[in-house]
C-alpha cells in the first residue's frame, strides 16, 4: 500500500472509532470562525486526489456549515393546490453552500474543489481547496456560484434529470 492509502485509513479509522484525538480536532474547529484559512489540508490524500498541489497559488481553507432544518416556510398563501405545501427546501448541499461561503471570502481566489472532514451536532464541517486564477487558465469565474464543481454539479445532475430536489 502506498503512502495515501495509509492515511486515508488512518482518517477513516478515527472518525469511526471517535477516538480522543478527532474529538479534540472538532472541538478546536468549533471556537474558530465560519471561514477560516488553514495551512496544510487535514486529509492530505483527499486534497490531492481533488486537485490540491503543495505549491505556490494553491490555498486551503476550512468553513463550519450550519446542520439544523434548512426548509422555509412557503412565501405564498391561499389554497390553490400546487401551492399547498408547508415548507420549502434548498435545492443545494451543504457542501456547496460552504464552497460559496468561502468564495464570498476569498474573492480574489477561484474554489477548486472540497471534501468533509467531520462534523457534530450544530455543524459540518469541509475543506475547499482555493487556487490563483493564473494557475487555472481557461477556467471561468465564479465557479461555485454556478455550480461547476463536483458538490454543485452534483445538484444540476438532479435538476437536470426531471428530479426536483426535497
Amino acid at each position: 500500500m502506498g503512502m495515501y492509502k495509509y492515511i486515508t485509513k488512518a482518517f477513516q479509522k478515527a472518525y469511526k472509532e471517535r477516538s480522543a484525538s478527532h474529538r479534540q480536532r472538532i472541538t478546536d474547529w468549533r471556537k474558530l470562525g465560519t471561514v477560516v484559512r488553514i495551512e496544510r489540508p487535514t486529509n492530505l490524500s483527499r486534497a490531492r486526489s481533488l486537485g490540491y498541489k503543495a505549491k505556490e497559488g494553491y490555498y486551503m481553507a476550512r468553513v463550519a456549515v450550519g446542520r439544523g432544518q434548512r426548509k422555509r416556510p412557503h412565501p405564498w398563501g391561499g389554497r390553490k393546490p400546487a401551492k399547498n405545501v408547508a415548507y420549502l427546501s434548498p435545492g443545494k448541499s451543504l457542501q456547496r453552500a460552504g464552497e460559496e461561503k468561502v468564495a464570498r471570502v476569498f474573492r480574489n481566489l477561484e474554489v477548486v474543489n472540497s471534501y468533509w472532514v467531520g462534523q457534530d451536532g450544530t455543524k459540518k464541517y469541509f475543506e475547499v481547496i482555493l487556487a490563483d486564477r493564473k494557475l487555472l487558465p481557461g477556467a471561468p469565474k465564479g465557479r461555485a456560484f454556478r455550480g461547476l464543481t463536483s458538490a454543485g454539479r452534483q445538484g444540476r445532475e438532479r435538476l437536470t434529470h426531471g428530479v426536483e430536489p426535497t
